[in-house]
């Protein structure tokens, strides 16, 4: 079924933008979704991901899409990639922290500008009563949107499937252990479990 988790969850991460918001970085950005959602809405987009196949579907797919700037895509590991201090109104991270040490979030914070936010969302291996409480309450949601959304795609024509998938890998640190790191290293940040295997982090940095 081709229900996408991230996907569910664009709209929660552009509630997250800033006010003005001129620039973005999207980390892992796979096939380019998310950054042409930033882009549709004037932000210049910046766009990077390890995987070339990836990258070629994304732009053909940007290459297609009217209105806004051109996503700036850029095949790059975030881990090591020098990025311009204090620059980005608008980091975000959609599964994709975890294919990384998490210590790169303070690279991904200096390159923040004053009063920009840092949106990841995240995943986390089930591994604490709560973990597996929450699963069993996604369950039944995630069976009818999938159901949901395999229907609408039945009704697509011939060959509109998108068949390239970004790389994934299964994520090892638990929420506990993320909680604790982002407080040493985002003061300040806010986490949220959210219902479908996933998690809410938002950082802002300060105005001055």
């Amino acid at each position: 079924m081709p229900f996408d988790h991230n996907d569910h969850y664009h709209r929660l991460l552009l509630r997250q933008l800033p006010p003005r918001c001129r620039t973005a970085l999207d980390v892992g950005c796979g096939t380019g979704r998310f950054a042409r959602r930033l882009a549709a809405r004037g932000i210049d987009v910046h766009a990077v991901d390890p995987s070339a196949e990836t990258l070629t579907r994304a732009r053909a797919a940007t290459a297609g899409t009217p209105g806004g700037p051109p996503v700036r895509y850029q095949q790059a590991d975030a881990a090591r990639l020098q990025l311009p201090p204090g620059h980005y109104d608008f980091i975000s991270c959609l599964a994709s922290l975890h294919h990384m040490p998490f210590e790169t979030v303070s690279t991904l914070r200096a390159a923040l500008a004053p009063g920009g936010v840092l949106a990841v969302l995240g995943c986390y291996p089930e591994r604490s009563p709560a973990d597996y409480a929450w699963s069993l309450a996604a369950a039944p949601v995630n069976a009818a949107a999938r159901l949901a959304v395999g229907a609408a795609e039945a009704l697509r024509p011939s060959g509109a499937a998108d068949p390239v998938r970004a790389p994934t890998a299964p994520p090892t640190v638990p929420l506990p252990r993320i909680r604790q790191q982002a407080a040493e290293l985002l003061p300040g940040a806010r986490i949220r479990r959210l219902l479908l295997w996933r998690y809410l982090l938002v950082f802002r940095r300060p105005d001055s």
